[in-house]
C-alpha cells in the first residue's frame, strides 16, 4: 500500500547549518496493517510521516501511495490523492467555532456534497467513535479524547484507504490512550483501513501494531514484526525503547547482590550462570523451569523479570542465576530453546 524508496529531507535556515530531517528512509507498508514508527523526540519520525502524503515535499526518493508515485502528481492530482490519505494529530487542530458535527463535515463540504448525503455519513461515523450524543457540542466542551474521537471521524469522512497518525495519543492520559487504541485496531480491523502510526511510546507500539519500524537521526536502524523486535531488538535505540515497557536490563542493586554471591561461593561447588530468558506465546505458562530443575538437578534463582503481552501474546523477560554442572546446564538450555525459549548468558554484564 506504502513504500518509500531512498527517501530524504533536510531543513535549511540562513543563521544554521542544514538539518537532515530524514536520510535516505527506504520501508514499505502492507495493505491493512497498522504500521509503527518510532523513536526519540528529533528522530525525523515526524518529518517521515508527513512525506507520506506529501505535506512535506521529499528533496529525494519515492513516494509510492497505492500504486501511484506522489511525487510525480500535478496539483490537482495530488489533492485527489491526498482525500484516499486521512491524517489525526496530536493536539486534535478541530474548530473551535464549529460543533462536533461540523468539524467531522468539513473534508466533505470542502469537495461539495450535498447536505443530506453528509448527514447519513456523519451518523454512520459519530456512531463508530462514539459521539453521536456530543454531534452539537464545541470541542471546549470535550475532553481530550473526545477531541481525539471527532479528529479520527473527521479524517474518516473522505473514506481514506490510509490514516496516518502522529503522536495521536501522546497528550492523552494512559486510560483515554488505551481507548483511542483500541478504536484504531477496531477501525482497521472493521474498514480494513492502513495506519501508520507515529509514536515515541513503545507501549503504544506493543498494543496494537503488526510491525514497528526505529528511526534515530533521520534513519530507519532496525524494522521488524513486533514479536521479532522485542524477542531479539538489534539496535541500543531499540533496547532503550523496549525497557520503557519491559525491563531488558538488570538493576545495579541486584548486580551487586550477585557479584557478592559469586565472590563468597568461589571456588566452592559448582559456578554460577547468570542467564537472561525471553519467553512468548504459550510457553509463557508452561512451567518449564521446574521442568529444568527437574530434569537436571539445576538450581534457579529469580532475580529479575516482568510478564506482558505484546501483540495478545504472552510475553515475558527473566533474568535468573542458574548453578549447576556445565553438561547440567547445557541439557537444561537446549529444553528451553526448544520450546522457543530465547537463552542469553550475560556473565560478562558483572
Amino acid at each position: 500500500m506504502i513504500t518509500l524508496k531512498n527517501v530524504s529531507k533536510a531543513f535549511y535556515s540562513a543563521s544554521a547549518s542544514a538539518v537532515h530531517a530524514v536520510r535516505d528512509v527506504s520501508l514499505s507498508v502492507k495493505q491493512g496493517e497498522i504500521f509503527g514508527v518510532i523513536g526519540r523526540s528529533g528522530a525525523g519520525k515526524s518529518t517521515l510521516i508527513r512525506l507520506i502524503n506529501l505535506l512535506t515535499t521529499p528533496d529525494a526518493g519515492e513516494v509510492i501511495v497505492d500504486g501511484r508515485d506522489l511525487t510525480r502528481l500535478d496539483a490537482p492530482q495530488l489533492r485527489a490523492a491526498r482525500r484516499e490519505i486521512g491524517m489525526i494529530f496530536q493536539h486534535f487542530n478541530l474548530m473551535s467555532s464549529r460543533t462536533v458535527f461540523d468539524n467531522v463535515a468539513l473534508p466533505l463540504e470542502l469537495i461539495g456534497r450535498p447536505r443530506d448525503e453528509i448527514r447519513a455519513e456523519l451518523d454512520k461515523l459519530l456512531a463508530l467513535v462514539g459521539l453521536t450524543a456530543e454531534a452539537g457540542r464545541y470541542p471546549q466542551q470535550l475532553s481530550g479524547g473526545q477531541k481525539q474521537r471527532v479528529g479520527i471521524a473527521r479524517a474518516l469522512a473522505s473514506q481514506p484507504k490510509v490514516l496516518l497518525s502522529d503522536e495521536a495519543t501522546s497528550a492523552l492520559d494512559p486510560e483515554t490512550t488505551r481507548s483511542i487504541l483500541e478504536l484504531l485496531q477496531r477501525i482497521n480491523q472493521e474498514l480494513g483501513l492502513t495506519i501508520v502510526l507515529i509514536t515515541h511510546q513503545m507501549q503504544v507500539v506493543k498494543q496494537i501494531c503488526d510491525r514497528v519500524a526505529v528511526m534515530d537521526a533521520g534513519r530507519i536502524v532496525e524494522s521488524g514484526d513486533v514479536l521479532s523486535v522485542f524477542r531479539a531488538p538489534q539496535s541500543e535505540v531499540t533496547r532503550t525503547l523496549i525497557g520503557d515497557v519491559i525491563s531488558l536490563e538488570l538493576p545495579e542493586s541486584v548486580r551487586q547482590r550477585v557479584r557478592r554471591r559469586i565472590e563468597d561461593r568461589n571456588g566452592n561447588g559448582h559456578p554460577d550462570h547468570l542467564l537472561h530468558l525471553l519467553f512468548i506465546g504459550d510457553d509463557v505458562d508452561r512451567p518449564l523451569l521446574s521442568e529444568a530443575v527437574k530434569r537436571f538437578g539445576i538450581d534457579f534463582n529469580i532475580l529479575h523479570g516482568q510478564i506482558d503481552e505484546v501483540q495478545g501474546q504472552g510475553f515475558a523477560s527473566l533474568t535468573l542465576l542458574a548453578n549447576g554442572s556445565r553438561e547440567a546446564l547445557d541439557g537444561a538450555l537446549t529444553l528451553l530453546r526448544e520450546h522457543n525459549v530465547t537463552v542469553e548468558e550475560i556473565n560478562h554484564v558483572l
